[in-house]
């Protein structure tokens, strides 16, 4: 926490898991038209939910338990986006680099969110 946090939108977390979302929007492009009502919807929605709690955190940092609820709720968004991710690689909607990287992404993101969750107290407004 060196750099001055103003907003959600600061947060390190944030920016990746927008990131990651906004490559899966693009990449969710070229799936298959029969997937639009499961997997892209799916996949598109836990992507971006990530973000919405991280969000949502970030405001309920007056409470200690509602702040890590719900960067709790935005890591099991983050781990339901690589269960989506392994399928898609294994319908052969992306090439193994593409997955590799998006799933390494979002290890990257639960890291830094259990890293937020464990030192929740330097978060909370005091």
């Amino acid at each position: 926490m060196s750099e001055r946090i103003h907003s959600h939108r600061d947060l390190k977390v944030y920016q990746n898991a927008r990131n990651a979302a906004m490559d899966i929007f693009e990449l969710t492009k070229s799936f298959p038209a029969e997937e639009k009502y499961s997997l892209i919807d799916q996949i598109r929605r836990s992507s971006r939910s990530v973000c919405a709690n991280v969000s949502e955190a970030w405001r309920k940092r007056r409470y200690k338990a509602a702040f890590i609820a719900k960067l709790s709720d935005s890591e099991t968004e983050a781990c339901e986006t690589q269960v989506w991710l392994e399928f898609a690689n294994l319908c052969t909607y992306m090439d193994e680099e593409t997955f590799k990287r998006l799933d390494a992404n979002y290890n990257r993101i639960l890291g830094q969110l259990v890293r937020m969750i464990d030192s929740a107290d330097d978060w909370l407004i005091k």
